[in-house]
C-alpha cells in the first residue's frame, strides 16, 4: 500500500515524471539479506501501475541487474523481473550479478575489465536493442483484447441508450 500522505512530493513527482519519460530502464539493487533492498521497493512503489488510462511503466523495456557482497546470487534479479512483469514492463532475456562487488572496483571507482564487465556491456547492448526494436511497435505489443472489449461494450451501452 503506497502512502498517499506524500504523493505529491516533488521527488515522487518527479520518479513518476521519469517513469513516463523513459523508453527503457536498468533497475540494479544489491542483495539484502536475500532480497532487493527496502528502498529500493520502497521508490517503485511510488510508481502507480495506471493513472487514469495511462499506464507508466507498459510496453517499456527493463534490465535487471544486482550486486552481491559476498558470493554470487540471483534473487534479487529473479525479484525484479517479478517486479517488472507485474508493471507491464518487457523485461530483457539477459542480466547480470556481480558477485563481490567490493572488489570490481579499482581506486577511481571505475569497473574492473572482467567478465562481469562484459556481461554488465552485454546487458546494456541487448536492452538498446530490444528498446529500439519496441520503439515502432510498442501501440501493438500493448493493445489488450480485455480493454477493445470493454470499449466496445461501453460504445454499445451509449448508442443504444434509451433515452437522452
Amino acid at each position: 500500500q503506497t502512502d498517499t500522505e506524500d504523493e505529491n512530493h516533488p521527488k515522487v513527482q518527479e520518479l513518476r515524471s521519469l517513469m513516463m519519460w523513459s523508453e527503457g530502464q536498468v533497475w540494479c539493487s544489491p542483495e539484502r539479506h536475500g532480497s532487493m533492498t527496502s528502498i529500493f521497493k520502497s521508490q517503485i512503489d511510488w510508481v502507480p501501475l495506471s493513472v487514469g488510462s495511462v499506464r507508466p511503466t507498459q510496453g517499456k523495456t527493463l534490465a535487471v541487474m544486482q550486486v552481491c557482497g559476498g558470493s554470487q546470487s540471483f534473487n534479487v534479479v529473479n525479484q525484479l523481473r517479478v517486479l517488472g512483469r507485474w508493471m507491464r514492463m518487457v523485461t530483457i532475456p539477459n542480466q547480470s550479478s556481480v558477485a563481490k562487488a567490493f572488489m570490481e572496483f579499482d581506486e577511481n571507482d571505475r569497473m574492473k575489465p572482467s567478465p562481469y564487465y562484459n556481461r554488465i556491456v552485454d546487458v546494456m547492448e541487448e536492452l538498446m536493442k530490444f528498446t529500439l526494436l519496441l520503439r515502432t511497435n510498442k501501440d501493438y505489443f500493448v493493445d489488450r483484447y480485455s480493454e477493445r472489449v470493454e470499449s466496445a461494450e461501453k460504445l454499445s451501452e451509449r448508442v443504444n441508450q434509451r433515452s437522452i
